[in-house]
């Protein structure tokens, strides 16, 4: 008599378990922005995955997951063949600096002032952060 909750609930655990590790995706990273700090305590995140698809959040709100159009994509992907990181800038004096931080290509770099190699690719993250994020 006692084997039978035993029993049901191995039942329900394995039956919950499985098609969460279903859903976990495998593709690769290709980009990420975090953009962060100011005084309205900004916390951005921006990535891309090499399928097109983006994940984005923000300090308040869900995380979206959206794709990329063909033209975004194709876009984004020309600017990053432009993209030198260089070094991370230091921190500036004073509390109102926003940081960028990109990764690309198992690289990653912090900087306050985006200089022309930056631009676009910040540009076109942030773009797609005001077109696909909205709280629900």
């Amino acid at each position: 008599m006692k084997i039978w909750p035993i029993v049901l609930l191995l039942a329900l655990s394995v039956g919950v378990a499985q098609p969460a590790q279903a859903v976990t995706p495998t593709t690769k990273t290709l980009v990420t922005l975090h953009k962060e700090g100011g005084f309205a305590g900004l916390d951005d995140r921006v990535i891309v995955y090499t399928n097109g698809c983006v994940r984005l959040s923000r300090r308040t709100g869900p995380t979206i997951d959206k794709c990329l159009t063909g033209k975004e994509n194709r876009t984004l992907r020309g600017h990053l063949k432009q993209l030198r990181l260089g070094r991370s800038e230091a921190r500036p004096q004073g509390a109102d600096f926003i940081k960028y931080t990109l990764a690309y290509r198992g690289h990653r770099a912090s900087r306050y002032t985006l200089s022309a190699f930056w631009s676009p690719v910040v540009r076109d993250l942030e773009q797609v952060l005001e077109k696909y994020w909205a709280p629900d």
